[in-house]
């Protein structure tokens, strides 16, 4: 397994594929509200990347899927698909993952968003997925094994009684959706491969407020808890700089710098 090290014009090119997915989600915030429909959002998504921003949605027709963007609301874990049907209600918590092209390079992102006021338990979830994305992203710099950034977020998660998915894990990406190496989410030591500067990979932690087993929906796509406990999913894109790393899809709300610098 091994990661391919990008050039510099290649950089350049995923720091605007990656600004332009945060953008999409700071963009469709205000309208994930009570009643409101997926496919709706789906659309205004899909509009604000074709057209504002002469993009491609990654996700449209990608092994089949449907959509331009994923909504996984509540136990859904990963790869829900919007539709008509399904209208967001007061104490929802929902996940909407955004990958586009952009001059043939991918930025993709998620995030977890409120529908108006939710539990404590729904927030305390949604904290603890992001805060151990960020742990993780502290940790990055050249010459660190990749099992470390598993190593960190499950014993996190798992501190906070949450349980981490182990059947998806974040990947490597440039002019290919999902390139090598595999990142996971928990410790794993053979997940051994060295970061060097110039890596690009995402890191995506989904976090199960009880059992860490899914089940795969009959539409071969909607991943959902197998015990019916709600999920929570944060990720970024990430370059490993020769002093740290730059979240390459960093947003204007975050709760951590773009540029970090991480000593030993």
């Amino acid at each position: 397994m091994s990661c391919i090290i990008k050039t510099e014009l290649e950089i350049k090119k995923m720091r605007i594929s990656g600004q332009l997915a945060a953008e999409v989600l700071e963009m469709i915030e205000k309208y994930v509200q009570p009643d409101m429909n997926t496919e709706d959002l789906n659309i205004i998504c899909h509009d604000y990347i074709v057209n504002k921003k002469k993009a491609i949605p990654a996700c449209l027709g990608y092994h089949g899927f449907p959509k331009s963007i994923c909504v996984s609301i509540n136990d859904v874990v990963c790869h829900g698909i919007p539709n008509k049907q399904q209208i967001f209600k007061e104490g929802d918590i929902v996940n909407i993952d955004i990958a586009v092209i952009k001059n043939q390079y991918y930025g993709d992102v998620s995030k977890m968003f409120f529908v108006g006021q939710v539990n404590t338990l729904s927030k305390r979830l949604c904290q603890v997925a992001q805060e151990s994305l960020y742990l993780s992203l502290k940790l990055i710099r050249p010459g660190i094994p990749l099992y470390k950034i598993g190593k960190i977020i499950e014993k996190y998660v798992n501190k906070n009684n949450f349980s981490v998915v182990q059947e998806y894990c974040g990947h490597g990406i440039g002019r290919n959706f999902h390139e090598e190496p595999h990142v996971l989410h928990y410790y794993n030591k053979e997940n051994s491969i060295i970061l060097e500067k110039g890596m690009i990979f995402t890191i995506e932690p989904m976090i199960n407020s009880g059992a860490r087993q899914v089940r795969c929906m009959p539409d071969g796509w909607t991943i959902k808890t197998k015990d019916h406990s709600l999920s929570a999913q944060y990720e970024h894109t990430v370059l490993v700089t020769d002093y740290g790393c730059d979240i390459l899809t960093w947003q204007k709300d975050e709760k951590i710098s773009p540029k970090l610098i991480n000593k030993k």
